[in-house]
């Protein structure tokens, strides 16, 4: 849980103790056991409150799949790949190497088709620079 070993915590209560002082301690840890149990409620409470909302489906949704940790965008870009591959295309171990040959092949036909971006200029200086016109100086209305 965030990187906190045992010895890390250890040492976490020995500066509070310390910064603390041993008189006040003991109302701050009640006030800690406090927060804990309302973020907890209050956790519990939105898992309640989408279970109402949600009905029957809230059961049905894959979390784990919804976790942000879980993005891999070549996991993602593979998988679309795949998914446009021609069905029957034979038996099911050539039809998963042709699946890979062509995700290779897309993937290097994507790799080959990305050109360097180029600045984007605006509408408004493209067409003073088309007008020879120089570019007016820059006014911010806010500093005034």
């Amino acid at each position: 849980m965030f990187g906190l070993t045992f010895d890390k915590l250890l040492i976490i209560a020995l500066l509070a103790v310390f910064l603390v002082g041993p008189d006040r301690l003991p109302g701050y840890a009640a006030q800690l056991a406090r927060l804990t149990r309302t973020v907890r409620d209050f956790a519990n409470g939105a898992k309640e409150r989408m279970r109402e909302e949600m009905g029957p489906e809230f059961d049905e949704v894959d979390w784990r799949k919804l976790d942000p940790r879980q993005y891999d965008p070549r996991r993602i870009i593979r998988e679309a790949l795949l998914e446009d591959a021609p069905a029957g295309s034979g038996s099911g171990v050539a039809a998963s190497a042709a699946a890979a040959s062509a995700s290779a092949a897309g993937a290097s036909t994507v790799a080959a088709s990305v050109r360097p971006r180029r600045s984007v200029e605006p509408a408004e200086d493209r067409r003073l620079r088309e007008q020879g016109r120089p570019r007016p100086a820059p006014f911010d209305v806010e500093a005034t």
